[in-house]
Formats: structure tokens, C-alpha cells, sequence
């Protein structure tokens, strides 16, 4: 399989590396966003293939970028809804976001444990 390379002269392998850093992950953390190996994405910035059309999809999302961004298409980050969070909670939120790997994710699967019983409920509002 030929490997894409785009108008830029840019490969996907080193615009993919070059999005995850500028995101602030490593390998190992974008690995586990996506809930796939560190390997995985070694093998994606070393553009030895593409990525799947859903697999795309995922990264575009966690690194908050458009599918033609990380094809070389076009214009980088999406736009997002501002958001009003108390300072309590952004100071909180933050200091999750520096915890390693494994701690965050047990963190944010009891915050979803609690959000779904409350959504069960019926008391909750969905996100």
C-alpha cells in the first residue's frame, strides 16, 4: 500500500506526531484515550500505513482537529463551544488532566459510574 502523502509534501505519519504533541500527549497517552496500544501509534507516525477511516475519525476527535487536518487538507483545530466552569471544578478538571495514565482513567470511570446512576435516575442531564 502506497503511503499518503499530502499536497504539503507532509506525510501522516509526522503530521499525526506533530498534532499529538502540540495536543500535549505522548504516544502512550493518546494510546490510552483511544483505548489502543502505544505500538499502535508508533506505527502510524512512522507512516508505515494509514489509519482506518474510524480510527481517523477517534483521532480527529481526541486531538480536537478535523480528518482533512490530519489528512493535510485543510485548516487545524475545530471550533468548540466556550464553556462556563467554576473555578473549583477547572482547577479540579486540570489536576486530573496531570495525573499518569492509569489513576486518570480510574478517576473518570467512578466520575461516569456516578453520572450514569444519576442519569438513571433520572435526575441527572446528559452532558
Amino acid at each position: 500500500m502506497t503511503k499518503y502523502i499530502a499536497p504539503d509534501g507532509e506525510g501522516f505519519g509526522t503530521r499525526l506526531a506533530q498534532l499529538r504533541k502540540t495536543a500535549g500527549y505522548t504516544q502512550e497517552q493518546l494510546a490510552a484515550e483511544l483505548g489502543i496500544s502505544r505500538r499502535r501509534i508508533a506505527y502510524y507516525e512512522a507512516e508505515s500505513d494509514h489509519p482506518p477511516v474510524g480510527f481517523l475519525a477517534d483521532l480527529a476527535r481526541v486531538l480536537n482537529t478535523t480528518t482533512d487536518a490530519l489528512l493535510g487538507q485543510g485548516a487545524g483545530t475545530r471550533k468548540r463551544r466556550p464553556v462556563s466552569l467554576s473555578p473549583r471544578l477547572e482547577r479540579r478538571l486540570k489536576q486530573i488532566e496531570r495525573l499518569s495514565t492509569k489513576p486518570k482513567q480510574q478517576l473518570l470511570s467512578i466520575i461516569d459510574t456516578f453520572i450514569a446512576a444519576e442519569q438513571h435516575r433520572g435526575n441527572g442531564r446528559s452532558p
